[in-house]
């Protein structure tokens, strides 16, 4: 799901619940982190390790002694929250392992359902527990929470938000797991997602409507930007019905300006040329000599 924080917070609350012992925490390798390339543990570790928890860090769950390690703890639960691998039978046969997907089931299985659910503008998203089978989140059903998206809401604050429901339907599902009947998934109603790459970012100003919530999905990264590599930001919705020239400037507001698509208009607070600082975009507009009427880029 691209956020480890994600599953540090899980983690987090399975060791302060005081009817839960965590035994053994599995995460993904130390991996390079930043220009200088410094070798950075996962956040799921660093939060272990504070509690004198033994860690694994496989590149494969298949690699020799990880099925032994996991036996030898005998859970009764294995918890799995964005981690990025397939569990081998041989380790779903060891105990129920209940996976936390940050979508409501059998919506966007796979890797980015968060940023897909404001991509689509959808009114509601949630978080699933299931029971995991040898499928991509393609297990039966235990719990779901949902939650109702605000129209200005982002991915950072959807994903501290379905973080928090995680972590209770986490503990509502192990504490509850002998009383939940399993619902499997209606495979007519599913639908996949795929990982975000950094050309999704890229905006055409055809449909304001589309690009405010490529906007909302794309925080932090990808971002959106021109074809040129201009980026923008504090972007806002002001129409989706309006028709105008794509790209145009159709009016400044403050240090803001409206901007035209072919469909909608909408209102950009900050640009950032490529390899160049970011700045209000009228200050922007001001140091090119560009006025209403002209293109933004």
């Amino acid at each position: 799901m691209g956020t480890p924080h994600y599953a540090k917070e899980i983690l987090y609350t399975l060791i302060q619940a005081e009817d839960m012992d965590v035994r053994l925490v599995l995460t993904q390798p130390d991996r390079p982190v930043g220009r200088k390339k410094v070798l950075t543990p996962p956040p799921v570790k660093t939060v272990a390790q504070e509690y004198h928890i033994e860690v694994l860090q496989p590149n494969r769950l298949s690699e020799e002694g990880i099925e032994a390690a996991i036996r030898k703890a005998a859970p009764d639960f294995i918890i799995v929250a964005a981690f990025g691998q397939i569990l081998p039978k041989s380790i779903l046969d060891i105990a129920p392992c209940i996976n936390l997907h940050a979508s409501l089931l059998p919506q966007y299985r796979g890797a980015s359902p968060v940023q897909q659910s404001l991509l689509n503008g959808d009114e509601k998203t949630g978080v699933t527990s299931m029971l995991m089978e040898e499928g991509l989140d393609t297990g039966d059903i235990l719990e779901t929470i949902e939650f109702v998206i605000p129209k200005e809401m982002r991915l950072y604050a959807l994903m501290q938000q379905l973080t928090d429901d995680a972590c209770s339907v986490t503990l509502s599902t192990i504490r509850n797991f002998e009383n939940i009947t399993p619902k499997k998934q209606d495979e007519s109603k599913a639908t996949l997602c795929k990982k975000i790459k950094k050309s999704d970012g890229e905006i055409n100003f055809e449909d304001a409507e589309t690009i405010y919530n490529k906007y909302r999905a794309f925080e932090g990264w990808p971002g959106i930007f021109a074809s040129n590599g201009t980026k923008f930001d504090e972007v806002s919705l002001i129409d989706t019905e309006s028709k105008n020239s794509a790209y145009e400037i159709v009016a400044f507001e403050d240090e803001s300006v409206i901007v035209g698509c072919l469909r909608g208009r909408l209102k950009i607070g900050k640009l950032q040329p490529a390899s160049k600082k970011a700045m209000s975009a009228k200050a922007y507009c001001v140091g090119r000599g560009l006025k209403v009427g002209d293109r933004i880029v």
